[in-house]
């Protein structure tokens, strides 16, 4: 019975579980985007979570049909029935984000706007959506970044037109989604938020930018726990990226430590941290890789056979 099971998890791509519990080992895959993002979803892969590898050739995946027509800060989640789900920035200013789903990662459905902001006329924004698949809830969570003038004036500046905060709606079938709420309010301008299970201690991290950039530019990375994924989430911790701008953390579990990873983007490369506990630090950019140009994305662990069939896709 389990190798039947095995074999049928396998064609769908989900990580096998031995009878002992223990995963198959998994290879990573990094969702990115490129310039502006009008060229659409980019992917690379690494065997060890250091060294990443671009797929196709850095030819796009899928190209933006929708809103502005850009493909920003795609976030991808694989979810139980090993279909993965993508949601990224549509414009820099549009209501809503776009959405799509594929099996493959290669063939996609139709992209799908979701005017999240639409019932806030003076919204400016929905930047870099997150989706996070809550297990316990059998729910997908899908959070985004979005300035609405006079929501937060104790930290809004003349100088400075974006004051963040991060809302949410949640689904279970991409079908039917809650109403818009607000998701985390932690007492400065924040975006780029995502989420990951602790196991070890049984509760839910959430790494964020503090995009505060007045008085005194912050623009580092932070990390928030919460019992439940779907929070609430506790103070932001103070920065664990160091003296540089950071933005778009991803996380992603290699053996026995975490790496986030993030955006350098005033030095136009990546940069990462690790750490085994979620409380100490040490900066490892020096031993991470990337593809030249790749912008704010996902890391995630998917089974051989996705990545195996990805490399078979030809240059256009």
């Amino acid at each position: 019975m389990f190798l039947l099971a095995a074999f049928c998890a396998v064609l769908l791509g989900v990580p096998v579980f031995a009878e002992d519990n223990e995963p198959e080992p998994s290879v990573y895959l990094f969702s990115y985007f490129r310039g502006n993002g009008e060229s659409g979803l980019h992917l690379a892969y690494s065997y060890d979570g250091l060294k990443w590898a671009p797929l196709k050739k850095e030819q796009s995946f899928l190209k933006p049909e929708i809103g502005s027509k850009l493909m920003r800060d795609p976030s991808i989640v694989q979810g139980p029935d090993g279909t993965f789900h993508m949601v990224w920035t549509t414009g820099w200013w549009d209501n809503g984000i776009g959405i799509a789903h594929s099996k493959d990662l290669i063939d996609w459905s139709e992209q799908t706007f979701l005017a999240v902001m639409e019932h806030e006329p003076t919204a400016r924004n929905c930047w870099a959506p997150e989706i996070y698949y809550d297990a316990k809830t059998k729910t997908y969570l899908i959070c985004w970044a979005t300035t609405i003038p006079g929501r937060f004036p104790q930290t809004e500046h003349p100088s400075d037109d974006n004051n963040h905060r991060m809302y949410y709606v949640a689904t279970k079938d991409f079908k039917t989604y809650t109403d818009t709420a607000l998701f985390y309010e932690p007492g400065f301008n924040v975006i780029d938020t995502f989420i990951v299970r602790d196991d070890k201690n049984d509760r839910y991290a959430m790494f964020l930018k503090n995009e505060t950039k007045y008085p005194k530019a912050e623009k580092n990375i932070r990390v928030a726990f919460a019992e439940k994924a779907a929070g609430p989430y506790g103070p932001a911790s103070e920065p664990i990226t160091g003296d540089y701008w950071a933005e778009g953390p991803a996380a992603l579990k290699v053996g026995d430590r975490w790496i986030v990873y993030f955006d350098k983007y005033t030095q136009g490369r990546y940069g990462a941290v690790a750490s085994t506990d979620l409380k100490k630090w040490e900066d490892i950019s020096d031993k991470v890789e990337f593809p030249r140009g790749a912008r704010h994305g996902t890391a995630f662990a998917v089974a051989p056979s996705v990545l195996e069939k990805l490399k078979l896709v030809r240059p256009d």
